[in-house]
């Protein structure tokens, strides 16, 4: 159950690693004024956002190999799944974010002579995470329980583990088990981020 527990909290902060910065590319992209770019970024995300992340694990794992001869380990395919199905739902919540900000304070920036870096990061983003912190908190919740999904292609996360324990003892106990370790896990990341709203509260 550990070395499960391990396998799917490598999922987790993977996914978060590449899925954040990545979404917010993908958020500038969903904004730029570029016709094209943001067509095509928002087919990406409404292809992600309309499939179920189970079909788009099979297809990534798949997909390759059956449309260019080419395979790779299922771990990495639940990476790149994920961090696929995740960028595009921190991208909407980072352009939510965004596009909250009034512009009179982008001007109000530029009369006062703040270069464009110095005025987002200091002035701009720390009111943008405030405002999606609740949402962002979220998806990162849920994602902790749809790493249950990597089973699918037979990673042997959690819950996989737990299910072939369960198999083995002809006993639930094993599947409570792990929805224990998914609750503390869960409860964990929750009190992260009250913990991190409080601090900018305090900073504010």
């Amino acid at each position: 159950m550990l070395e499960g527990t391990l396998t799917s909290l490598q999922i987790f902060f993977l996914t978060l690693l590449f899925s954040l910065p990545l979404g917010f590319v993908v958020a500038r992209g969903r904004m730029s004024g570029n016709r094209i770019v943001r067509s095509l970024v928002n087919l990406y995300i409404q292809i992600m956002r309309g499939t179920p992340l189970i079909l788009q694990l099979i297809f990534v794992y798949f997909a390759p190999y059956y449309l260019i001869g080419v395979s790779y380990d299922r771990f990495t395919a639940v990476i790149v799944a994920f961090v696929l199905n995740y960028s595009a739902y921190f991208a909407e919540i980072y352009r939510s974010g965004l596009q909250s900000i009034d512009k009179g304070q982008w001007e109000a920036c530029h009369v006062l002579g703040f270069s464009k870096a110095h005025s987002f990061f200091f002035i701009i983003l720390p009111q943008v995470v405030k405002r999606i912190l609740p949402a962002l908190g979220n998806e990162v919740v849920t994602l902790v329980k749809d790493t249950a999904l990597a089973q699918t292609i037979g990673v042997s996360e959690l819950f996989r583990v737990a299910q072939n324990a369960s198999s083995r003892m002809f006993s639930t106990m094993p599947i409570f088990v792990a929805g224990l370790f998914y609750f503390v896990m869960n409860y964990v990341v929750s009190k992260l981020f009250d913990l991190f709203e409080h601090k900018l509260d305090y900073y504010r």
